[in-house]
């Protein structure tokens, strides 16, 4: 990945950062200790089981360059 990236992509990588932390103990006491972890099978979104490991998973980066002029990927 390059180190200058695109700010969209910074957006969508640091949104991923945030969602990637335990349960708050709170929720623990207040569901009685019986949390219901994301299955990772969603046909919306793509959530791996659980915690992801930044080795493991990769954050999904949909790219839509079709072309390699840079003139024509500011005008679209």
């Amino acid at each position: 990945m390059p180190s200058q990236k695109s700010f969209r992509t910074k957006q969508k990588l640091a949104r991923a950062q945030k969602q990637n932390r335990p349960i708050p103990q709170w929720i623990r006491l207040r569901t009685g200790n019986t949390i219901r972890m994301p299955q990772g099978n969603s046909t919306k979104t793509t959530i791996p089981p659980r915690r992801f490991h930044f080795r493991l998973y990769k954050v999904e980066m949909n790219h839509y360059r079709t072309s390699a002029n840079p003139i024509e990927l500011l005008t679209n």
